[in-house]
């Protein structure tokens, strides 16, 4: 798949997804949960997802939904092929996964990104 287009399947699949997730799921155990990013391989056949969540009972939970998540990216894109989802928790959007990459920069002497 070309740059360009596993962009746009990329955010397609980020919007909807987040959209699913946030107002279509009935499930008890999903808490609060927020899609940061998703990565599709190039080939368009797995699509990892990165998540924060506050526990992993949320990340099972996502984990038990991937097959009605599939069907219903499958439903609401018209893709060849959809993705088999994954879900990862993002752990680098917590502070203290940031501490030793902003204490290597301060060493280093460089400004904060």
């Amino acid at each position: 798949m070309e740059e360009r287009r596993l962009q746009r399947v990329t955010e397609a699949i980020r919007d909807e997804l987040s959209e699913i997730i946030a107002y279509e799921l009935d499930d008890p155990r999903i808490g609060s949960v927020q899609l940061v990013d998703v990565h599709l391989s190039p080939d368009g056949r797995r699509a990892v997802a990165r998540v924060l969540v506050e526990d992993e009972q949320s990340l099972a939970a996502l984990d038990h939904a991937r097959p009605f998540l599939r069907r219903q990216l499958a439903e609401r894109l018209d893709l060849f092929r959809t993705p088999d989802l994954h879900f990862e928790a993002d752990l680098s959007a917590t502070p203290a996964a940031k501490l030793p990459h902003l204490l290597k920069r301060v060493r280093k002497g460089r400004p904060r990104e």
